[in-house]
C-alpha cells in the first residue's frame, strides 16, 4: 500500500468519500485492474497505522480491540421489536445466544437465520456483529440469532465447530420454542464464522436432520493452508496479513495435520454435492478473496446454486465497517434481499 503522511486519524477514516479521495491524492493502491475503494483504503491505512507489525497483545486485550473498532467504525444496531439474549445447550456448557427480530414474539413463527462472528476463532462475540446481525434481520424480515461458540487458544479445534453444529441442531429441534420456523433455518457467518458456517453445512448434509436452507459465506476462510494467489497478493494486508493468519491458525489448531480435515479446511472436502444454496461474498483486497471464489467455483461445479459477488474494491470485514465504508451497507442489504428470497 502506499504510504501517506501523514498517518491517517480515525477522523480521517471516517470522512466522506469526497473528502477521501482529496486525502488519498496520487496515492491510491491498484491491484491489476482492482482500485482500492477510497473509504477501505483510509480505514486500511488508519488500522495500519495504529498496529504494531508482528506484534499479538494478551488475549484479553486482543478481544477488546476487536470490540472497540467495530464501537468507532460500524454504523450502530438499528432498535427493533425483539433483541433479547439466550443460552442454549452445547457440547461443552451453555452457548450464549442472542435473538434479532424486526416482529415481537408470540406472533407467526418467522424463518431463522444462525449467524457465526469471526474473528480468527480467537476473537468475536455478540457485541462486534451486533449491528450486522440487527441489520441483517430488520432488512430481511427473519429472525437472526447469533451465536457465540468456544474460542481458541483456550478450545482448540474442532471446539468451535462442535458448538456451532449444536447451536445448528438446537434450532430444528426446539426453535418453535422461541418462535422461530424449525423447517426453514439458515447458516451464516464472516471470516472463521464463514469458515464454520461452511462446515456445519457439510456435517449436516451427512446427518439425520439435514442440512441448512441456504448459507451465506462472507469473505470465508475455506483453506487453512493458504496457498492462493490472494494470500500471496495480500501477504501485507493491513487488516489480516500473513503472519497474523498464521498466528489464529496457530491458536486455533491442533497441528498442521489438521489445516487437512474437512472440518478445518472445508475446501478439502472431497464430495460437496447436496449442499444447499450459497451467497459468498468477498473483497477484491482481501486476502481471502480466493478462498471464497474457489469455494463458489467447486460448490457450483457440484450442482449446488450458487450466487457470488466480489466487491472489486474492497477490503476484509467490511460488513462491520459501515461507518466508515459504506459499501458495506450495501452488501449487507444484498444479504438480506437473498435472506428474503430463499425464505419464501
Amino acid at each position: 500500500m502506499s504510504a501517506l503522511s501523514p498517518k491517517i486519524s480515525l477522523e480521517q477514516a471516517l470522512v466522506g468519500e469526497s473528502e477521501a479521495l482529496k486525502v488519498l491524492g496520487d496515492a491510491r493502491v491498484w491491484l491489476g485492474q482492482r482500485v482500492m475503494d477510497p473509504k477501505a483504503q483510509l480505514v486500511a491505512e488508519f488500522v495500519k497505522s495504529i498496529r504494531v507489525p508482528g506484534y499479538f497483545p494478551p488475549l484479553k486485550e486482543l478481544r477488546q480491540q476487536l470490540v472497540k473498532a467495530v464501537e468507532v467504525l460500524d454504523e450502530p444496531a438499528p432498535a427493533l421489536a425483539r433483541k433479547e439474549n439466550l443460552t442454549v445447550p452445547g457440547p461443552a456448557g451453555e452457548i450464549c445466544a442472542r435473538i434479532y427480530a424486526s416482529v415481537s414474539s408470540g406472533l407467526t413463527a418467522l424463518p431463522v437465520l444462525a449467524y457465526f462472528h469471526g474473528g480468527g476463532w480467537v476473537q468475536g462475540d455478540l457485541e462486534t456483529h451486533d449491528g450486522l446481525c440487527a441489520r441483517l434481520a430488520l432488512w430481511s424480515g427473519a429472525m437472526v440469532i447469533a451465536f457465540e461458540y468456544r474460542l481458541a487458544p483456550e478450545h482448540k479445534f474442532p471446539a468451535a465447530v462442535d458448538d456451532c453444529c449444536a447451536a445448528y441442531l438446537w434450532l430444528r429441534n426446539h426453535g418453535d420454542e422461541i418462535g422461530a420456523d424449525s423447517g426453514r433455518v439458515a447458516v451464516a457467518g464472516d471470516s472463521a464464522g464463514g469458515n464454520l458456517a461452511a462446515v456445519v453445512c457439510q456435517q449436516m448434509t451427512r446427518g439425520d436432520v439435514g442440512p441448512p436452507m441456504f448459507q451465506v459465506l462472507l469473505y470465508p476462510a475455506t483453506d487453512m493452508i493458504f496457498d492462493t494467489l490472494s494470500h500471496s497478493e495480500r501477504a501485507q494486508d493491513e487488516f489480516i496479513p500473513r503472519d497474523r493468519l498464521d498466528w489464529y491458525l496457530q491458536q486455533y489448531l491442533n497441528g498442521d495435520a489438521d489445516k487437512d480435515d474437512p472440518r478445518a479446511s472445508p475446501l478439502r472436502t472431497r464430495d460437496l454435492s447436496g449442499q444447499p444454496p450459497a451467497l459468498i461474498i468477498y473483497g477484491g483486497f482481501d486476502p481471502l478473496r480466493d478462498d471464497g471464489r474457489l469455494y463458489a467455483e467447486r460448490l457450483n461445479a457440484s450442482g449446488v446454486d450458487v450466487t457470488i459477488h466480489e466487491y472489486p474494491g474492497q477490503i476484509h470485514a467490511f460488513l462491520s465497517l459501515t461507518k466508515a465504508i459504506p459499501q458495506g451497507i450495501q452488501a449487507t442489504r444484498e444479504v438480506a434481499d437473498y435472506m428474503w428470497r430463499q425464505f419464501l
